[in-house]
């Protein structure tokens, strides 16, 4: 995904997280994508850092995040309105 594009970060459906609430956000040029590492990373999963639209928690109450590297998995194209 290319900065700019915009997002939903979704919940994991396996558990209520990474983050509380499922959001909107934009993907960020901070730093370039990186491939995801671990036992429980997917094969060719990459984590994009993205800006959030209003400031975020996670699921065990920390933050608020304005801005945090997200695994593919949880983002999705935003819709359009």
């Amino acid at each position: 995904m290319p900065p700019g594009t915009r997002v939903t970060v979704v919940q994991d459906p396996a558990w209520v997280g990474p983050w509380r609430d499922v959001f909107q956000g934009t993907v960020d040029d901070f730093e370039s994508p990186a491939p995801v590492r671990g036992n429980t990373a997917r094969s060719g999963e990459w984590a994009y850092w993205v800006v959030f639209d209003s400031p975020q928690y996670d699921s065990d109450g920390g933050g608020p995040y304005y801005k945090a590297q997200i695994w593919d998995r949880y983002l999705k194209p935003a819709s359009h309105r």
